[in-house]
């Protein structure tokens, strides 16, 4: 198996496993496959650092002149680490401590994305103790259903995500009305590995009615709209979003609002462009099952064991041998600790090494 040309049982050998190998290449050309595509539109990509917050992943975005999108303390250390200029990074995130948001208004992060009223109090406050000017993004919930995991849609009504539409105005006025801050941006994000533009649309269009009713009430600082990420990829049999549907159909809406679109992307920037290695431990038939220990868990790739998520998975070594139905499973002490289950695999054994695809998003 070779990524990038280069042998991945090289690097097996080379560093051991399990491990994580990224492919940068992978990641510039889905990044400017998404930034052509877009354009026509003002727009901004901000990377998505929970998708992949590995310091070398992070300076290729930095180099690609991308910002960084953070949802807490520890990721705003590493996108600084990286590089990112602080006016490049947004913070977003349902749940930040006042000890983060201190760390985020002393550091300059260009935007901070509230949650709610209670976020906004702490923000205030720590805006006058600090002396220091804040520029401010307000989350909305635009109540619109992405067809996705239950666990990873979040744009829907009920959920701890984002501010109510009816909460919206009264907290614009709150913040108009605080000397140190400026309301700059109103925001979504619907939900992750999302294949279908439609739900985009409906966003942005509730958006762009809010933003009307902002700047009727006298507010007149708006600069951007933040439509989140979510863009889907190809894991099994999916058809991924194509940058230029997203195009189509959020650009008249943007053009319309005058505001500069951004956006926070991670697994379509980074999914497809990573593979995790891991060797064969010993394997076992048990209550009619045939089982694969590796030396990968649910603790190095959550995805399948949190979401029964499929991922790809291939020899290193290609030998020709009859396949088989097994349980490829992990050395962590839970009966949930498993990369795949009734996978189709040659008949590898003891000592032998295996690539989990499309491991580049949401990894450790």
């Amino acid at each position: 198996l070779v990524f990038g040309g280069v042998h991945l049982t090289a690097i097996a050998t080379a560093v051991g496993t399990p491990t994580y190998v990224y492919n940068a290449e992978v990641i510039r050309r889905q990044f400017r496959r998404l930034d052509q595509a877009l354009a026509a539109i003002p727009h901004r990509i901000c990377f998505a650092v929970k998708a992949n917050s590995n310091l070398g992943v992070l300076r290729i975005f930095r180099d690609l002149g991308a910002g960084a999108d953070i949802v807490s303390g520890g990721e705003l250390r590493r996108a600084l680490a990286a590089g990112f200029p602080a006016e490049r990074v947004v913070f977003s995130g349902v749940g930040k401590s006042e000890d983060e948001l201190e760390l985020a208004l002393m550091s300059g992060v260009g935007h901070i994305h509230l949650e709610s009223a209670d976020e906004l109090a702490k923000i205030s406050a720590l805006a006058t103790r600090l002396n220091v000017d804040v520029t401010l993004g307000i989350r909305v919930n635009p109540d619109v259903t992405a067809d996705t995991h239950p666990y990873i849609a979040t744009g829907q009504g009920g959920i701890k995500f984002g501010v109510p539409f009816d909460q919206v105005l009264e907290l614009a006025r709150a913040i108009h009305a605080h000397a140190r801050l400026r309301l700059d941006s109103i925001a979504m994000h619907i939900g992750s590995q999302i294949l279908d533009p439609s739900p985009y649309r409906q966003g942005v269009t509730k958006l762009a009615g809010l933003v009307a009713n902002i700047r009727a009430a006298g507010i007149d600082t708006l600069r951007t709209l933040d439509i989140g990420g979510g863009l889907g990829i190809r894991y099994k049999d999916e058809t991924p979003l194509d940058p230029a549907l997203l195009a189509e159909a959020v650009g008249p809406l943007a053009r319309e609002t005058g505001l500069t679109i951004v956006l926070e992307p991670g697994r379509f920037l980074v999914g497809s462009a990573g593979v995790m290695l891991t060797t064969v431990l010993s394997r076992k038939h048990s209550g009619g099952k045939e089982l694969v220990l590796v030396d990968a868990g649910m603790n190095d790739l959550v995805r399948p064991s949190h979401y029964m998520a499929y991922h790809d998975i291939v020899e290193l070594e290609a030998k020709g041998r009859d396949e088989g139905n097994v349980d490829v499973v992990g050395p962590v002490c839970e009966t949930g600790d498993f990369l795949a289950r009734d996978r189709r695999l040659p008949a590898v054994v003891s000592g032998e090494q295996l690539a989990v695809l499309g491991a580049g998003a949401y990894g450790f």
